[in-house]
């Protein structure tokens, strides 16, 4: 199950339509997976029950920056723009949480 609903990933996006409902949570389905690899655990699996703390509010934050942002570029690459990587973002993100356990 998404820690995230497509409500709030429609409120990150500023969406309104209905049109990519399925798009968006197959966008949210593909973020929460890779970064639960990137984890090494599955989150639902660690958090939100009723014996375990809530979800962390940045893991939630962090499946939605990276659903944005392969909802706003579909393509594997992107073309006449600079861009780097936001402070604080995904990947410092995943660090805090990551089992570092081998």
């Amino acid at each position: 199950m998404a820690i995230v609903t497509l409500d709030q990933m429609k409120a990150q996006l500023n969406v309104t339509s209905d049109s990519d409902d399925d798009l968006i949570t197959n966008k949210i389905a593909a973020a929460q997976n890779h970064i639960e690899r990137l984890l090494g655990y599955r989150i639902e699996e660690s958090y939100g029950n009723a014996d375990q703390d809530p979800v962390p509010p940045s893991l939630a934050e962090a499946v939605m920056q990276l659903a944005a942002h392969w909802y706003e570029n579909r393509e594997a690459v992107i073309v006449g723009v600079t861009a780097i990587p936001m402070p604080l973002g995904v990947r410092e993100i995943i660090r805090e949480y990551r089992d570092w356990s081998f």
